[in-house]
């Protein structure tokens, strides 16, 4: 029997744990409306570091497309960005370790979103 597979918010907190990041959650579930909220309808989760830094990061698996077109569509993208708020959007997939091998690892996606993007 295989484990369940991690969810691409615990697999980025992990990530950023290891490179020396502080991490917290700030995706809600509603268990009214059976729906997860994220901050500002585009963070999942905030870290931070020791050169006093902030990310703003949306997690997700394969969709990373969809993703990624509800934050340039958001106008509090901008917003967090003229902050100061790093933003950041992981997509997680499988990829194999070596071309033609079996073993398969998981590996991010990573876009880093600047003012530019939203002109």
């Amino acid at each position: 029997m295989s484990k369940p597979s991690k969810s691409p918010t615990a697999r980025t907190m992990e990530m950023l744990r290891e490179q020396g990041f502080e991490c917290g959650v700030v995706e809600r579930y509603n268990s009214f409306t059976m729906k997860r909220h994220d901050l500002f309808g585009i963070i999942d989760l905030i870290a931070i570091n020791p050169k006093e830094e902030v990310y703003g990061i949306q997690c997700c698996g394969t969709s990373f497309s969809e993703h990624d077109k509800k934050i340039l569509a958001s106008d509090k993208a901008i917003i967090c960005i003229r902050s100061g708020i790093i933003l950041e959007l992981w997509g997680w997939r499988k990829l194999k370790v070596k071309r033609g091998g079996k073993a398969i690892r998981y590996k991010p996606r990573i876009k880093r979103y600047s003012v530019l993007d939203f002109l």
